[in-house]
């Protein structure tokens, strides 16, 4: 999808609320402490936007394009996210978070993911490889067929989380937290059957 070359003046403390940006296209420019309601950004070209300290709250941006795209302090909620490549954006200052959002074959290779929270999210497919996701917490997400290969989870909190499979003997793990309920999760690269005693 096009959108207008020409960067606009920042924009500060705005509110859009239900915007089809499929049709009316978002312009070029800084949005600061702005706030996104029902806002339909699928397919967007967000190529060299700067989004600080905004919510996105109901929005769908999947498939959007994030080269050099800066994120710093967002927040989505109830989002759908699908397929997006997050290793595009500009990696000084990325700082997210996620709520009941649907991030299903996302992209986070190599991205530093420090302290992130992810919450009650779908994360299926999802590629963490080698990203920086100590300290990282997911909190009841559905973590089938993420990629998780020389990925950082030291201090990262799985324990009410599920359906994930890390290997450790490819990721860093040290002093990460999981239930007793996740650890086939992780055994399963090991190939061995786990039973509970009769």
């Amino acid at each position: 999808m096009t959108r207008p070359r020409n960067e606009q003046e920042p924009v500060i403390d705005s509110i859009f609320d239900k915007e089809d940006f499929t049709k009316d296209l978002l312009s070029l420019s800084e949005y600061d402490h702005c706030t996104f309601n029902g806002c339909d950004l699928s397919n967007a070209d967000l190529t060299g936007f700067s989004f600080i300290d905004c919510a996105f709250t109901s929005c769908n941006l999947s498939m959007a394009l994030l080269k050099g795209t800066a994120m710093k302090g967002l927040t989505f909620s109830n989002c759908k996210m699908l397929g997006l490549r997050f290793e595009d954006c500009m990696t000084f200052g990325l700082s997210l978070r996620f709520e009941q959002c649907v991030l299903s074959y996302c992209s986070f290779y190599q991205v530093n993911l420090k302290k992130t929270l992810f919450t009650d999210s779908q994360l299926n497919e999802v590629d963490f490889s080698q990203a920086n996701l100590a300290g990282a917490v997911f909190d009841r997400c559905d973590l089938a067929g993420a990629t998780f290969e020389i990925s950082i989870l030291e201090k990262a909190d799985l324990r009410t989380s599920y359906n994930y499979s890390i290997n450790p003997a490819t990721n860093r793990i040290k002093k990460a937290r999981f239930s007793l309920s996740g650890i086939p999760g992780l055994l399963n690269a090991f190939d061995i059957d786990i039973h509970r005693n009769a």
